[in-house]
């Protein structure tokens, strides 16, 4: 099994991709019933996710990506190799985070 480091940079790009692609599917769906839309910025290292007052702010370096909230929360994450992500108390798929962060700014 590879390594974080043997893993490619490339990859986590993709990984990258695909949870800001995640993002704007999941805060379009639970924005439907009320007719509300969420704004997803893509970066190379950034996504930024908009909703009237509220926001997510998540950063990648590596596999290693950052998220601050409106409120003050944050927290740190890991991409694994099988594009899950990983912190202190576990491991989830992407799909998951990106819906529950989704339900929260949409609110």
């Amino acid at each position: 099994m590879a390594t974080s480091t043997e893993f490619g940079p490339a990859v986590y790009g993709e990984f990258w991709v695909s949870l800001a692609s995640l993002l704007r599917s999941y805060t379009a769906v639970h924005g439907l019933n009320r007719n509300r839309q969420a704004t997803v910025e893509l970066g190379k290292e950034r996504i930024v996710v908009r909703h009237g007052e509220r926001w997510l702010d998540l950063r990648r370096a590596g596999a290693i990506v950052t998220w601050r909230r409106e409120d003050g929360q944050s927290g740190s994450l890991e991409f694994t190799e099988s594009g899950r992500l990983r912190s202190g108390s576990g491991e989830e798929e992407m799909d998951m985070a990106a819906e529950a962060w989704a339900r929260e700014l949409m609110q």
